[in-house]
């Protein structure tokens, strides 16, 4: 039996809420129908310590009397209860054709009980996930069969309860996430400082009580208020090792034994985990990447998205539900293929075209190089020794990959960053180029300070000069040898260096260059190394500086069929009033460069309300990266944020103050929050940390 609390008046129709669906035209035979109707109720699990963890659970009311249902879970810390404004559409779909799905607040996060967790996939979040696995298998209604899906953090989740394979889970669907901690996730990118707008805010929204009633009492203070922010805990790993391993499956992908379908975008960051999970797990696999950023492929930017949750639906039938949908035969990879188009920042529509593939890698690819020549061109012939060098600017980089940008979203025109670059060009090409996996750049560099970062970027040079990013990616010098281990650099001293950039489709057109950018800055995506210097690139030799594109043939292919984005429904009592941004953090209000002192200044702004049925929310945030060319040690990152709460007579405010700055030796941390009722501070609290640079 589930144990129902009770729930502040003001939340009671959201809460308990009873819905009577609308029926929804279905199309085709191959998955559950939408022949339900649903009912919402809030319930807690109990976890051995005492504490329970708050849940919706979204469910099917039967049309047979021993009708029972397959449970999928979404198990994150972004407030189920505020959550249900974006959720509750996508939810509706599942729970209408025949599956309860659980939304579950983590241990210390939103209304459920307990300590906050300690940082992202603590043991104690991964414990408790195992626990709520079981739980739902013995619902009432439960078939016994649970599966997990979620984008983001969620998503991160589903990979990582997969690889403890709990009894109960069958089948997982991650969408934008990926199974390596220390190099894809968002604070450390390519082994690199990377300072995120979402760990500096969500601070903030940790020191948040449970909706509706937002009690402030000494049991708040102590297990959310007043604990340590996460972003501190993360600066102080700068290298690879136990702390990021403890979740991260890149090296145990035997671990997972259930099926798995894993969903990325072209313009999200975390995009590479498709390749290496089709690659290397060896139970049933399957992916499938389009043209959208970090969103739900049903409601993407850019466009055009696909209804994924016919797909899902399709998957989860095969393996909660025993039916045979025909998903197993299909070809393990669906991939958007992208077209060219011009560079952002913004772009409404990503053109291109699906096809499916077998799996990964592709056989039939073509690995075609091309090298780096001393005229600053590319080509297939081999080039003579040369030297070429940069000095280093630490103020670029901003066209090549913004503060949230993660090696996703759109690009500026990048001839910006590469006028501070080393570039070398194509010839115009005679044909259409297709490329699809994980170009290489393998190069022989040194520099003459004690640590240097490489960037290379691969861009397409449209017969205008536009200048439009199909790929890149970092690498920490340092960790030339292991991310483990870091080493200094030795000055002048030559060393190779194999940069395997980030995961792309892209068709080159005729008459278009293929053009390949190194640098050493990419701020301020990317913290500056701290030192002035001169890195150089060593052309022709035995080991010839060149690039390995992954070139696809030309040749039919298969053409998936996608049911229609079906039309959403709404949770009731919720409205956004300002949306903010389009990718909901903060985005580039002003960028101011002196030529004169040689620094440069970014600031970042957000914002956006929304009317819940217990009251109004208004968050503000504003971010300020500065850095300068002669002194890259001395860089900052400010931010400040504010979350309103209107409640009739009652205002409260919770307000956070984060600085991070840097020398030549060390992190400097700095976070502050406050929290007023009706405009009366009632506490605050400061953390301050020096933390040595290791080796960043």
């Amino acid at each position: 039996m589930m144990k129902t609390k009770l729930i502040h008046l003001a939340a009671l129709q959201v809460a308990l809420l009873v819905l009577t669906s609308t029926h929804i035209a279905y199309a085709s035979e191959d998955a559950s129908a939408p022949e339900y109707e649903f009912e919402l109720r809030e319930v807690w699990i109990p976890m051995p310590d005492g504490v329970e963890l708050a849940a919706d659970l979204y469910i099917p009311k039967g049309t047979r009397p021993d009708d029972d249902f397959p449970v999928l879970l979404e198990y994150d810390p972004y407030r189920k209860d505020e959550s249900r404004s974006g959720r509750y559409s996508l939810y509706a779909y599942f729970a209408h054709r025949g599956y309860i799905v659980a939304r579950v607040d983590i241990r210390g996060t939103g209304r459920s009980e307990g300590r906050l967790i300690p940082h992202e996939y603590s043991n104690q979040e991964l414990d408790d996930g195992e626990v709520v696995i079981d739980w739902l298998s013995r619902l009432q209604q439960s078939n016994g069969n649970v599966g997990m899906f979620g984008i983001s953090w969620s998503g991160f989740n589903a990979i990582q309860l997969a690889a403890r394979n709990p009894e109960a889970l069958k089948a997982i669907i991650p969408v934008d996430a990926t199974e390596d901690l220390f190099q894809d996730d968002v604070h450390y990118m390519d082994g690199i400082m990377h300072m995120d707008t979402w760990e500096m805010s969500q601070d903030l929204y940790n020191a948040l009580p449970a909706a509706p009633d937002y009690v402030l009492d000494d049991e708040y203070f102590e297990n959310r208020f007043d604990t340590d922010p996460w972003m501190l805990t993360y600066k102080q790993q700068q290298r690879d090792g136990k702390f990021w391993d403890r979740a991260s499956v890149r090296d145990r992908y035997d671990d997972i034994r259930i099926p798995s379908f894993h969903i990325g975008g072209w313009y999200d960051g975390y995009r590479d985990s498709l390749p290496r999970m089709l690659e290397n797990v060896k139970a049933p696999v399957k992916a499938m990447i389009g043209a959208w950023s970090h969103t739900w492929p049903h409601v993407p930017y850019p466009a055009p998205g696909m209804e994924w949750r016919h797909e899902a639906v399709r998957w989860f039938d095969y393996w909660l539900k025993g039916e045979d949908t025909g998903i197993m035969d299909e070809p393990a990879l669906a991939v958007y293929v992208r077209e060219w188009h011009p560079p952002g920042p913004y772009l409404e529509y990503a053109p291109g075209h699906w096809r499916y593939e077998e799996g990964w890698p592709i056989k039939r690819i073509d690995h075609q190089k091309l090298f780096l020549h001393d005229n600053r061109t590319l080509s297939r012939q081999v080039p003579r020794e040369s030297l070429h060098q940069l000095r280093y600017v630490p103020t670029s980089g901003l066209e090549a990959g913004g503060p949230v940008m993660w090696w996703g979203d759109v690009a500026h025109d990048q001839r910006p960053t590469d006028a501070f670059s080393l570039v070398y060009d194509s010839d115009p090409l005679s044909e259409e180029l297709e490329i699809l996996g994980l170009p290489t750049a393998v190069l022989e560099v040194m520099a003459d300070a004690p640590h240097a970062n490489w960037f290379v970027r691969l861009s397409d040079v449209a017969p205008d000069g536009q200048v439009t990013l199909v790929t890149g990616a970092g690498f920490n010098g340092a960790h030339r040898n292991s991310a483990r281990e870091p080493e200094v650099l030795t000055p002048d001293e030559m060393f190779p260096l194999n940069i395997e950039m980030h995961f792309t489709s892209w068709v080159f057109p005729k008459d278009h260059r293929i053009r390949i950018s190194i640098s050493n800055a990419q701020w301020p995506m990317l913290w500056p190394s701290p030192y002035p210097m001169t890195t150089s690139l060593q052309l022709g030799g035995p080991e010839a500086a060149h690039i390995i594109l992954p070139r696809v043939p030309p040749g039919p292919g298969a053409t998936p069929s996608f049911e229609p984005i079906a039309a959403s429904e709404t949770a009731s009592g919720f409205e956004s009033l300002d949306s903010g941004n389009p990718s909901g953090y903060g985005e580039i209000e002003t960028v101011v460069r002196n030529k004169r002192t040689g620094e440069a200044q970014v600031v970042l702004t957000n914002s956006g309300s929304t009317r819940y049925p217990w009251g109004l929310e208004t968050y503000k945030e504003r971010i300020e990266h500065k850095t300068s060319d002669p002194n890259p040690e001395n860089t900052s990152v400010v931010g400040s944020y504010e979350l309103e709460m209107k409640q009739g007579d009652r205002v409260l405010l919770w307000e956070a103050e984060s600085s991070f700055t840097s020398d030549a030796d060390n992190f400097y941390y700095q976070f502050v929050r406050r929290v007023s009722e009706n405009g009366e501070l009632v506490r605050t609290k400061t953390w301050m940390k020096e933390i040595p640079r290791d080796h960043q």
